[in-house]
C-alpha cells in the first residue's frame, strides 16, 4: 500500500539495461522481467542480445521514435519490457518513458553505463570527469568543455566520430591531448586504443565507442624560422585560446560587424537578466548573438532564442554559437514584435537594438510573471523611450559609461565609449 492506504499499482513496464555481455550481465529479476513480458521492445542489437530470454513478441523499435512510444503506451497495463543500453536513466530511453508513465507503474533495471565502464578501465574518478553524450547531437557542443587539465568521457555517434572530434581538438590547439577510444565495452569485442588527438588521423573504430580525453594544450615556442626553441629566449606559449568561464568574454571571441554588446556592458547586462538554470531567454535584435551565447554558456540547462532580421548577422551569430560550444542557440529570422508570434514564453528578454514602443509593450506582455526585461539604448531617441517606460511602469534606469586607456600622441589618455542607458523591469 502507498501512504494513503491504497494499493500501489503494480509495475507493468520494465526497462532493462543491457551491456555488451547481454544476458550474462543481468540479475535474476531483470531476466524475469524480459521473460514475463508479453512484448519486448528494443533495437535489433538489443533483441539479439536478449533473444534467449524472450518468450513474448519481439518488437523492433520503429522509426520515428514516437511511433515506438505510442506502441508501448497502447499496451498499458499488460506486461511490457523495453530494452536499453547500459543505464536507461542516463541519456537513455528510460528518461523519455518516465515522462509518460508514472514511476509507480514502471521499474528500471540499470546496467553499468558506458561511462562507468570507461572510468573503470582508465582508473578515473567518475565524479571528477565531465560526461558528455554527442550521440545524435551537434558535435560542436564539445567546444564548451575545452579547458586544459579537464578529463572528458564522450559518447559518440559512429565509428568515424573519434577522429572527427580529434581533428576539432587539434584545430583548436589541443592536439597534445591524451585520447583513448574504448570500443564495445563489456563484451567480447572490447578494445582500447591510446593515442593523442593530434595523432589519431582518420582511424575508424567500432560504432559503439566512448572517447576519453585528457585535455592538454599544444605548445609553441615562438621561435623565428631557422632558430631552434633552445636558442630562442621566448617562453613556450599555448596554441589553445579557450573562452574563459564567466560573463563578459573579450569581444575578439565573436565575429561581428560592430553590432555587438561590448564586453563590459555585456557583463552588466547578463547580471541584470538574472539567469537561473533551465530558463529561456529571448535575445531580440541579436546581432552577433553575444548575449544569447553567454547566457547559454552559463549552464547546459539554459535555453535561448535569438531573433535577428538581418540574414548575414543571423548566420554570423550561428557560427559564433557553434565556435563557443553552444550550437543549441535557436536562431529565428524576423523583426520584432512580429517574430514573437508562436514562441515559447520567456523568463527573460534582452533588447539590444531597435527598441520601439510596440516592441517593448509586446515584450512586457510575453514575459512570464516574475520575468525580467532588460533594454540597452545608445541613441537619444531610444534613451528617451526608456525614460518614458520607467515613468509608466517603474523599474530601474541606469547609465553605463566605459573608458579605455589608449595612445594620445606619445602619451596615454582615456577614450570614452558611447554611454549606454539601461532599463531593467520585472513583471509582477
Amino acid at each position: 500500500m502507498d501512504a494513503s492506504g491504497q494499493h500501489a499499482p503494480r509495475p507493468w513496464l520494465h526497462v532493462v539495461g543491457l551491456g555488451e555481455d547481454g544476458l550474462d550481465g543481468l540479475g535474476a529479476g531483470a531476466r524475469r522481467a524480459i521473460s514475463d513480458a508479453q512484448a519486448v521492445f528494443g533495437g535489433h542489437r538489443h533483441l539479439e542480445l536478449a533473444a534467449a530470454a524472450i518468450t513474448g513478441e519481439a518488437c523492433p523499435w520503429p522509426t520515428p521514435f514516437d511511433a515506438g512510444l505510442a506502441a508501448v503506451m497502447a499496451r498499458r497495463g499488460a506486461p511490457v519490457c523495453v530494452l536499453a543500453s547500459g543505464d536507461p536513466m542516463h541519456y537513455g530511453v528510460g528518461v523519455t518513458l518516465a515522462r509518460h508513465v508514472p514511476i509507480a507503474e514502471m521499474k528500471v533495471w540499470p546496467a553499468p553505463s558506458s561511462f562507468s565502464l570507461a572510468a573503470a578501465r582508465l582508473g578515473w574518478a567518475l565524479q571528477d570527469v565531465t560526461l558528455l553524450s554527442l550521440h545524435g547531437r551537434d558535435e560542436d557542443a564539445l567546444r564548451a568543455h575545452l579547458f586544459p587539465g579537464m578529463r572528458l568521457l564522450v559518447l559518440t555517434s559512429d565509428g568515424a566520430a573519434p577522429a572527427r572530434l580529434a581533428r576539432m581538438l587539434d584545430d583548436s590547439g589541443f592536439g597534445a591531448s591524451g585520447a583513448w577510444v574504448l570500443e564495445a565495452l563489456g563484451g567480447s569485442r572490447e578494445r582500447a586504443t591510446a593515442t593523442t588527438a593530434g595523432a589519431m588521423g582518420d582511424a575508424l573504430f567500432d560504432p559503439l565507442n566512448v572517447l576519453a580525453l585528457e585535455l592538454r594544450a599544444t605548445e609553441r615556442s615562438g621561435a623565428a624560422d631557422g632558430v631552434s626553441a633552445e636558442q630562442h629566449a621566448s617562453p613556450k606559449t599555448s596554441e589553445a585560446q579557450p573562452a574563459p568561464l564567466g560573463s563578459g568574454l573579450d569581444d575578439s571571441f565573436f565575429d561581428h560587424d560592430g553590432q555587438i554588446t561590448k564586453r563590459e556592458v555585456r557583463a552588466v547586462t547578463l547580471a541584470a537578466l538574472a539567469p537561473l538554470p533551465g530558463q529561456l531567454l529571448w535575445d531580440v535584435g541579436a546581432g552577433s548573438g553575444s548575449i544569447g551565447i553567454e547566457w547559454l554558456r552559463l549552464s547546459p540547462a539554459m535555453r535561448a532564442i535569438a531573433i535577428e532580421q538581418d540574414a548575414a548577422r543571423a548566420e554570423r551569430a550561428r557560427a559564433n554559437a557553434a565556435r563557443l560550444g553552444v550550437p543549441r542557440l535557436d536562431l529565428r529570422a524576423g523583426a520584432a514584435p512580429e517574430a514573437f508570434a508562436g514562441l515559447p514564453q520567456p523568463d527573460a528578454i534582452f533588447i539590444g537594438g531597435g527598441a520601439r514602443e510596440a516592441v517593448v509593450d509586446a515584450a512586457r506582455a510575453a514575459l512570464k510573471p516574475g520575468g525580467r526585461l532588460v533594454i540597452n539604448a545608445v541613441t537619444l531617441e531610444t534613451q528617451a523611450l526608456l525614460t518614458t517606460m520607467r515613468q509608466r511602469h517603474g523599474g530601474d534606469l541606469i547609465s553605463l559609461a566605459v573608458a579605455r586607456a589608449a595612445p594620445v600622441g606619445g602619451l596615454t589618455g582615456w577614450r570614452v565609449a558611447m554611454p549606454i542607458v539601461q532599463w531593467r523591469w520585472s513583471k509582477p
